[in-house]
């Protein structure tokens, strides 16, 4: 059955808990900050029992790039919720939505059918797809990336061949279901980063067919096969990859999601955890459950972190110590864990509701004010100051071994004041 023409549609504005929604990430967003620095936050709260909140109201955006009405970049939302959506469906026609259930099971219902999304399990909806979703478990809580003119699609495996990382065998579609129903429903789209509302007298799930391979579809990302190093030192955290987004660049996502799961970690020779770098992507990281150490900073199932692109980061200086003095033994890591990156390709910028409205900023990580030297204007600087100050260059404590071995093959040696 089509979908009747809606006879109005308004747009839904109310200036309150809800609807910290944004969609434009250019400079001339007064509500977008680009930050070069790294921010943190605990775990985002989910409403109390005195707010009625459902997964439409519950959508907060953490930061993006681009425009949605250029079809080209990114947003990151968090969404938390404590009711179902009722005679209620939500659908964005901005992008492709990619959720990550972190509290309690997601019951969606859309067009195409039914997907049960529990954490540890990716949902992917695409742009125009109405859908519900229900609690079945009660309050939940998560993450969402939503690409702007993309799709979600699986990595190119090269020498790795068909049988590691995410299988195409293991992604689920809905069974096909049609619901019929007469009494009256709200469809709320998203477009633009603003949301619209219209009315109808029957429910959106009452398709009785479809065909083709736009449809939306789930994950168990337990099931990802790790590829890992077994000699020396780290490979390419696109061995983590289980779905991109592909740019306009040839040869270059927007945006790779990668995974880390259960593995061994057995490299000889080698420092284990991630160590200090900078990198072109920006990185925006969450744990769904567990444990994991491979930041500076304490990240908790349902809190988040933000690297800036090009910007220094790494372990702490006490986890460099531990690391590089430990016997090195086959270990066991990220048991009983499940963390995620989305390794983002440009600038990322970070929204009002993050850096001030979330109430969540990490405690560790207090805001300061920088300057912003081409205007002079203020920017919010979320890094602790003295983070790094006992990280020594141990190069240093080598340099009799190796003027030794320079002054032994010819060349001249190093000085204490050389550069």
């Amino acid at each position: 059955m089509y979908a009747s023409i809606p006879s109005f549609i308004k747009q839904i504005c109310i200036d309150n808990y809800f609807l910290q929604l944004e969609a434009n990430f250019s400079l001339s967003n007064p509500k977008v900050q680009y930050i070069p620095s790294q921010v943190a936050w605990d775990p985002f709260l989910i409403p109390s029992s005195s707010d009625t909140v459902d997964f439409v109201d519950g959508l907060k955006t953490i930061g993006g790039q681009g425009d949605p009405t250029l079809r080209e970049g990114l947003a990151i939302h968090v969404y938390t919720a404590n009711v179902s959506m009722g005679n209620r469906a939500y659908c964005s026609n901005d992008g492709d939505m990619l959720i990550l259930p972190q509290e309690g099971r997601l019951d969606i219902q859309t067009e195409h059918g039914r997907i049960m999304g529990r954490p540890g399990e990716l949902v992917v909806i695409q742009a125009g797809i109405r859908f519900k979703v229900t609690l079945p478990d009660g309050p939940v809580r998560g993450y969402i990336q939503e690409v702007f003119g993309s799709h979600y699609e699986l990595p190119e495996l090269g020498p790795v061949g068909s049988n590691g990382m995410a299988l195409p065998r293991d992604f689920q579609i809905p069974v096909a279901s049609f619901d019929i129903d007469q009494s009256p429903w709200e469809i709320v789209y998203k477009l633009a980063g603003e949301l619209y509302s219209c009315k109808q007298n029957h429910t959106p799930f009452d398709v009785v067919a479809w065909h083709g391979t736009y449809a939306p579809y789930k994950y168990a990302i337990e099931k990802f096969i790790n590829y890992g190093c077994l000699d020396r030192d780290q490979a390419d955290p696109t061995i983590y990859c289980i779905l991109l987004a592909k740019s306009k660049v040839p040869g270059v996502s927007i945006s790779e999601f990668l995974a880390f799961t259960p593995k061994w970690s057995v490299t000889s020779n080698t420092f284990r955890p991630p160590y200090y770098h900078r990198n072109m992507a920006s990185e925006v990281m969450g744990l769904i459950y567990g444990k994991y150490g491979g930041s500076s900073h304490v990240l908790e199932p349902g809190g988040m972190s933000y690297e800036a692109s090009f910007m220094p980061h790494g372990e702490t200086y006490e986890t460099f110590k531990e690391a590089s003095t430990s016997e090195l033994t086959q270990q066991r890591i990220c048991e009983d864990t499940l963390a995620f990156m989305f390794h983002i390709t440009v600038q990322f910028s970070l929204t009002d509701f993050a850096l001030q409205r979330s109430g969540v900023l990490h405690c560790e990580f207090p805001s300061t004010v920088g300057t912003c030297l081409s205007n002079n204007t203020n920017f919010v600087k979320v890094s602790p100051d003295n983070q790094w100050d006992d990280v020594q260059g141990h190069f240093m404590d080598h340099l009799d071994e190796i003027n030794a071995d320079l002054k032994a093959a010819g060349f001249p040696i190093l000085g204490r004041g050389s550069v």
